[in-house]
């Protein structure tokens, strides 16, 4: 029986996404687990027309279902002035029915991110992103310092999460560094909601 862990992010330039799909191989190189992919749809001050039920691209939008249907979660999204972008707060602000059940109470979580410059907000958008999770109930999966690239890397990840350092203008390719740490987080999230959800 495959367990699903939810993949959720936002991303503007493509980066946060990159990122995802990375960690969602992780999650995959765990046997009986299965990464969800999923996005939240962009926010604006005005909406004119309601937003379609599937994006042009990309993952298809969430919903509250799949924050119920799998074992876990990993979250991501580019920084804005060191939080999380309004998409994500946007989506997290109507989960109140979810955590009033206690439906996210014990999964554990995981959180990515991508900023254009090295000290653009990455630490404080990964703990930003933290909080909400917390008052879910959600057990925080970080990046332990085991993991070689961590000490390594010369661009993105911290202890806290994955992260990405984009570039100012966003042409930066993701590091082999980051690449291990995402696939890393993946498997170390999947292997946490696997133990979870067979010794509960």
């Amino acid at each position: 029986m495959n367990h699903e862990i939810l993949v959720l992010y936002y991303s503007r330039s493509g980066h946060t996404a990159q990122l995802a799909r990375l960690i969602a191989r992780g999650i995959e190189e765990v046997p009986g687990m299965r990464a969800r992919l999923r996005q939240v749809p962009p926010v604006a001050p005005v909406t004119e027309v309601a937003q379609p039920p599937e994006p042009e691209d990309g993952a298809p939008y969430v919903t509250k279902q799949d924050l119920l249907d799998c074992e876990g979660l990993a979250m991501g999204s580019p920084t804005r002035f060191g939080n999380m972008a309004a998409p994500l707060k946007h989506f997290l602000d109507t989960t109140g029915a979810e955590w009033a059940s206690g439906a996210l109470v014990g999964k554990p979580a995981a959180l990515f991110t991508s900023t254009s410059t090295m000290h653009g907000g990455q630490e404080t958008t990964l703990l930003t992103m933290a909080l909400p999770l917390l008052h879910h109930g959600m057990l925080i999966v970080g990046l332990p310092y085991t993991e070689p690239a961590l000490t390594s890397t010369q661009s993105g990840g911290t202890p806290y999460g994955l992260s990405h350092v984009a570039g100012a203008k966003g042409d930066n390719p993701i590091s082999e560094h980051e690449r291990e740490l995402a696939r890393a987080l993946g498997r170390r999230l999947a292997d946490v909601a696997r133990r979870l959800a067979t010794n509960p």
